[in-house]
């Protein structure tokens, strides 16, 4: 495919789509670089509000445990001085100073048969090889019976008594989730603001990489006057726009100095050998067609003419690369374009045995400019009525899409190699079984260079046998009558 994988066509089109912009954006190496970042920054907000939450949550368990232990220290000293009369006497005390308190107190015998404290039975499940265990109190309020956590630790007194020590934590797990809340709402919003961030950054990055793009794609369609614009802050773009239009001008003086070599190559020679034919045809007259000397001078006058021939194209190509045709463009109906090549190359297809077929529809809109689509068209026509043996058949298909018009020429010839599909385009080349024919070997060159000022693109494919050429242009609606 020659010569961009993305025409301006398709270039245009996307700048116009959002969804279009978004897919690029999140393709966009900026993009995932930024990604990448929000992933790591992400991970380090996580580990940092992991510590912060193992570290206030712990502080506070650690804290309840101590003070169980300290009470239970407290309360088997009581049981040493005192007894159980003793101990009853301070646990009634305790929970009947804070009745309504945070404290947890049960004193009950081997059979878990509660003797006094401020729970009613002993609560169900076993506590761990140290003691500790978690149950559930429930408190019964006005309109419903509530249900909290708690944390205590079991102590085995003399006698086969067991003292039950601990503390209602509802409050101590209502500030842990309020902590979890606020954790993660910092983690979600710290990872929606580099996200956002990336995406800001990726699309302000996009859209100075898609002025650089632009740009390279109108020197690439033949305007070597174009320059990467520049925002005069200085920033590394700015550096690397500064660069890249340096080199710029200096290939375009150097495609200059060379284009006009050529054109003076092509026009001193040109001259000289418009002079030569001109008195091969005098000379040949003189001598009249039956001297011996007569037909040589006709092989001479071809030759002459091959040559000028040649030049004209190489001087055609090198005006068409300079973009200079661009501004004759108009609306071109490709439809009876492709009519009046039909008709021009039918008495040629008809006298090898060939049949020429069109297909197209009613209409088919481009802007371009009609003779140089008209040439490009006709010689890839001409190919393939040159090459397909008698008796073949050459189609022209039009298509009309969306966006798009799409030509084909397709014939059932010896076709070309795949791999030579890039190098039929290159100047002078022509193929093996084409070196026996005339030509010069530049008329695809000037299909391509058609193609590249019409901002197209050009596609060569087997048609399994022959050779499908598939030409795409923009497809513009059709003018309004004046």
């Amino acid at each position: 495919m020659i010569p961009p994988p993305l025409t301006p066509t398709d270039a245009g089109r996307r700048r116009h789509d959002p969804w279009a912009r978004t897919a690029k954006v999140l393709k966009s190496s900026s993009f995932r670089i930024t990604l990448f970042y929000m992933l790591m920054l992400s991970a380090s907000v996580a580990v940092l509000l992991g510590f912060i939450y193992w570290s206030t949550a712990g502080f506070m368990d650690r804290q309840t445990d101590a003070t169980i232990g300290a009470e239970i220290q407290g309360l088997a000293e009581q049981y040493r001085q005192r007894g159980l009369p003793g101990l009853s006497t301070v646990i009634r005390e305790r929970f009947a100073q804070d009745p309504t308190g945070a404290a947890v107190y049960l004193l009950a015998d081997q059979a878990f048969t509660p003797l006094v404290g401020n729970l009613d039975r002993w609560p169900a499940g076993l506590p761990d090889a140290n003691g500790w265990m978690h149950f559930r109190l429930r408190e019964r309020g006005p309109d419903h019976a509530e249900e909290h956590a708690a944390r205590g630790q079991v102590f085995r007194l003399h006698g086969d008594l067991l003292l039950l020590v601990g503390r209602d934590v509802r409050d101590l797990e209502r500030t842990r989730h309020l902590i979890l809340d606020a954790l993660t709402w910092g983690l979600a919003l710290t990872a929606a603001l580099a996200l956002l961030g990336g995406w800001i950054v990726s699309h302000r990055v996009l859209r100075r990489l898609e002025a650089i793009n632009q740009t390279s794609r109108e020197i690439m369609e033949g305007d070597l006057s174009r320059r990467i614009p520049m925002r005069g802050s200085g920033d590394d773009f700015d550096q690397l726009a500064a660069g890249l239009n340096t080199m710029l001008a200096r290939i375009e003086s150097l495609m200059a100095g060379v284009r006009q070599v050529s054109d003076n190559i092509a026009h001193d020679l040109r001259t000289p050998l418009t002079r030569l034919r001109t008195k091969l045809e005098l000379l040949r007259a003189e001598l009249g067609e039956d001297h011996p000397a007569g037909a040589a001078a006709q092989e001479t006058i071809a030759d002459a003419e091959e040559l000028l021939t040649t030049f004209n194209a190489l001087l055609r190509i090198a005006r068409i690369e300079s973009g200079g045709r661009r501004a004759a463009f108009a609306p071109v109906d490709l439809v009876p374009l492709l009519a009046d090549l039909a008709e021009l190359y039918e008495p040629v297809a008809a006298e090898r045995g060939q049949q020429l077929d069109l297909q197209a529809p009613a209409d088919a809109w481009v802007i371009g400019d009609r003779d140089l689509l008209f040439q490009a068209l006709g010689n890839l026509v001409d190919n393939a009525v040159k090459y397909t043996p008698e008796g073949g058949r050459v189609r022209l298909l039009l298509r009309d899409t969306e966006h798009a018009v799409i030509i084909e020429v397709a014939d059932n010839g010896p076709g070309i190699p795949a791999s030579l599909h890039t190098e039929v385009f290159r100047r002078f080349y022509r193929a093996d079984h084409s070196r026996s024919t005339p030509g010069s070997g530049l008329g695809l060159s000037l299909v391509q260079a058609v193609i590249q000022l019409h901002g197209a693109d050009i596609e060569l494919t087997d048609n399994r046998p022959g050779l499908r050429v598939r030409v795409q242009l923009e497809r513009t609606a059709a003018p309004e009558p004046e």
